[in-house]
Order: C-alpha cells, then sequence, then structure tokens
C-alpha cells in the first residue's frame, strides 16, 4: 500500500491519522480557532475579519468555530485555490454564509489569441 498506506487506510475509516508525522486536524484547530476568536473579539462593530491560511487549517478552524464533530469536519469539502468562506454570527453562534466561493478570472485586454 506504499509508505503511509496504513495511515491512509485509518483516514478512510474515518480515525484520527497524524498524516506523515504532523499534527492531528483537531491539534490544528486547536491551534487556529482561539486565534480567529481572539481577533474576531477584538473587531469594531460591522467589522471585517479575514484569515489566510492552507485550506485544510481554515476547513478545521471552521468545523470548530461551527461546534461540529470533528468527523463531520470533512463534509465540509475542500477550499479552492484562491476561494473563500464566510462565516458570519447568528443568533445561536457562527454560521457558514459561503463556502469555497470565488470567481472566475476576468479576461484581461490583451489576452486575445
Amino acid at each position: 500500500m506504499g509508505r503511509y498506506g496504513e495511515q491512509y487506510a485509518a483516514w478512510k475509516r474515518g480515525e484520527p491519522v497524524r498524516r506523515g508525522g504532523g499534527e492531528l486536524e483537531t491539534e490544528v484547530a486547536d491551534r487556529a480557532a482561539p486565534l480567529v476568536l481572539e481577533y474576531a473579539d477584538k473587531l469594531p462593530e460591522n467589522g471585517t475579519l479575514v484569515v489566510v491560511s492552507h485550506g485544510g487549517t481554515i476547513r478545521t478552524t471552521i468545523g470548530r468555530l461551527l461546534d461540529l464533530e470533528a468527523r463531520h469536519w470533512e463534509s465540509l469539502g475542500g477550499l479552492s485555490n484562491c476561494c473563500w468562506s464566510v462565516l458570519g454570527e447568528g443568533a445561536r453562534g457562527w454560521r457558514l454564509m459561503e463556502h469555497n466561493a470565488g470567481t472566475l478570472p476576468e479576461p484581461v485586454l490583451g489576452d486575445d489569441d
């Protein structure tokens, strides 16, 4: 099964895995979510916080902020390059407003073949 065959099989079964010896997804969320909350608390009314990171970190942080069980974080799907997600505060906590949002590049004058 290759170098990480057993890790891959465990991951497919839904078990927590240190992929290549790295952090567990829950450890990533433990590290990232509190920072997002810290900076969100410092925002002025109607302020916007922009967080830029690796897609896996964003997914685990969103999962934690939405209070999803870690086994459900994967259901959020990946985050494509240069795309974003939008969370807002609802009456009962954070809400996912947009996920994997983005626009296609506009043609640039002079790029015609």
